[in-house]
């Protein structure tokens, strides 16, 4: 947490407040939030926000250098890793830092001044302020295998085809693989094998072009279906309004062993999928 859906709802609602927004300073409480990569965040003063969009799990913050720069290296964008518990949320200019705020970034833009506030419980968050060159240079971002909305589903299948064929690993695990497929996570793995009847132990390799097709369209299916609903909130997530989603109201699998199963009413079973907790109806999917 947070996955795809969730990611995206933090983008949506965080890109009006921002828009043509300029860093004016920047507050960094705790330096290890940093990737080492990155351009020192005061580099960021002076820099406006001109697009707010996402790759994967990550938040991208597409800048402009300040006006008359030359020289010298600017950051093009500052990206935004939340991890396991980190948020992104604007507050009036005054608001005091919260207990695991990390950074702070002071906006001045078309609604007035704001403050962006980066917290992070578990502090295991990262901030990168990249020129196109350092972000083309991280390994993570190189690496990212492609966006699950970005194609229609039998577009999809055939991207993900070959980076399958000869992968015997559990089909629940290789869609955990950022380098896979951005952006899936825990949640929307279990639910997108549940609703496409597949065992989420079954070998990567053993899908044929049926079966993958259909994983493909029942995992663009659930990820739209959170979207719409904001997400799930199930401990630490919130959207740049500071809200809660609703998906988790929604789950057919996640989180839900020995529950019933929604389709067949046979008890769900949970187990342990590369080390994750799994969830998954034996009768159902095979």
């Amino acid at each position: 947490m947070p996955e795809l859906p969730e990611v995206e709802t933090v983008v949506r609602t965080l890109r009006p407040q921002v828009l043509n927004a300029r860093i004016t300073k920047v507050e960094l409480l705790r330096p290890s939030v940093v990737l080492p990569q990155s351009l020192p965040l005061d580099s960021l003063c002076g820099c406006r926000i001109i697009a707010a969009d996402r790759r994967g799990k990550l938040i991208l913050l597409r800048l402009l250098p300040p006006p008359g720069a030359d020289g010298g290296e600017y950051p093009a964008c500052l990206v935004v890793h939340l991890r396991m518990t980190g948020r992104l949320m604007p507050h009036p200019t005054g608001t005091p830092p919260h207990a695991h705020t990390r950074c702070l970034f002071h906006l001045e833009g078309p609604h007035g001044k704001s403050v962006l506030f980066f917290d992070d419980v578990r502090a295991f968050g990262l901030l990168f302020a990249a020129t196109p060159e350092r972000l083309a240079a991280w390994d993570f971002w190189r690496e990212l295998g492609p966006e699950p909305l970005a194609v229609p589903a039998d577009a999809l299948a055939r991207q993900l085809a070959p980076r399958l064929s000869s992968r015997r690993g559990p089909i629940k695990s290789l869609l955990l693989d950022q380098k896979i497929l951005a952006g899936i996570g825990n949640i929307y793995a279990d639910e997108a094998l549940f609703r496409a009847r597949i065992d989420p132990r079954r070998p990567a390799n053993s899908l044929d072009a049926t079966s993958l097709l259909t994983l493909c369209r029942e995992l663009q299916a659930v990820l739209r279906l959170s979207i719409e609903q904001c997400g799930s909130s199930i401990r630490d997530y919130r959207d740049a309004n500071g809200n809660v989603g609703a998906f988790q109201n929604s789950f057919a699998a996640y989180g839900r062993g020995g529950q019933p199963c929604v389709t067949c009413g046979r008890p769900l079973e949970k187990t342990q999928v590369g080390g994750r907790a799994t969830v998954y109806c034996p009768h159902c999917q095979h």
